[in-house]
């Protein structure tokens, strides 16, 4: 059975010029994002890249609003303002891009998870969306010290062997990252999905180490220098504060210091030569573009 797609007025888009070539990015808070780190790549997407907010989902269908509560706060002019929870679709023009990015970051919906991403898709479709890039982030055994393990996984043999991914083999529960897979499947929708593992004893937001680590992967996939900002500097005094919290509790340093070796006793995708040779490359591309 198709899914159904229809606006349905749940998620209107406003009038925008036909977009080239739009690539999706998306990211939902909530189970599919330990620490927020891959809803933070979204975050900082839309900020670097000046991106243009052009549709919101009415939240009123989607989420318990005992679970997630509207904010109050004070507007630009002083004046109290209700918020309510959503999921925003922005649209950018990065520089340096021949094609158009379409940013999708939102939390992970309570109820009606089919409609939900009938109508987030059926946006992209609305928009000329040609490819789907989901993010997210998991807690794992892993040391906060080493660099930040990212798979990736496509929906089409094609995909895999260009990017140089895997087929899907988890079973068990998922998340809304992996209903708008299934989903995309199902539109015949090429689709990726990349996964950061968060050290799980470190799980509280913000993880920048993480999200630096998904952000290697956006360029990679987009062949382009994306300006980092603090991010780099904000990774290395995260790592400096959990290397402190391990100095003050001698059971974690030595739980730490058991994954350190487990991990050094494998072989490190991040380590193999092709991976060195392509942080090397971004990293000369990006100081050339500084300079």
């Amino acid at each position: 059975m198709g899914l159904r797609i229809s606006l349905d007025n749940v998620l209107e888009i406003e009038e925008v010029p036909d977009l080239v070539n739009p690539l999706v990015i998306a990211a939902f808070e909530g189970w599919n994002d330990a620490a927020e780190a891959a809803s933070s790549v979204v975050d900082h997407l839309m900020k670097v890249w000046n991106a243009r907010v052009v549709g919101a989902i009415d939240p009123e269908e989607f989420y318990d609003f005992q679970v997630n509560r509207p904010s109050v706060g004070l507007d630009e002019h002083g004046f109290r303002k209700l918020t309510w929870p959503s999921t925003h679709v922005a649209v950018a023009s990065p520089p340096d891009l021949d094609r158009d990015i379409i940013l999708i970051r939102g939390i992970e919906p309570n109820m009606r998870w089919r409609q939900f991403t009938a109508e987030l898709l059926a946006a992209v479709d609305e928009l000329g969306g040609e490819l789907v890039v989901t993010l997210g982030a998991l807690l794992a055994d892993t040391p906060h010290t080493r660099p930040i393990p990212v798979s990736g996984t496509a929906t089409e043999p094609e995909l895999i062997d260009r990017l140089n991914l895997e087929q899907s083999t988890y079973e068990g529960p998922t998340g809304i990252v992996g209903v708008v897979q299934d989903a995309c499947v199902k539109l015949d929708v090429p689709a990726v999905s990349y996964w950061a593992a968060v050290p799980h004893y470190v799980a509280q937001p913000p993880c920048p180490k993480a999200t630096l680590a998904l952000l290697g992967q956006v360029e990679e996939l987009l062949e382009v220098s994306i300006p980092l900002g603090d991010l780099p500097e904000e990774a290395r005094a995260w790592e400096r504060g959990v290397d402190e919290l391990a100095e003050e509790d001698e059971d974690i340093a030595d739980y730490v210091r058991s994954l350190e070796e487990a991990r050094d006793t494998t072989d490190l995708p991040e380590a193999s030569g092709e991976a060195i040779a392509r942080e090397f490359e971004r990293y000369l591309k990006r100081r050339g573009e500084d300079g």
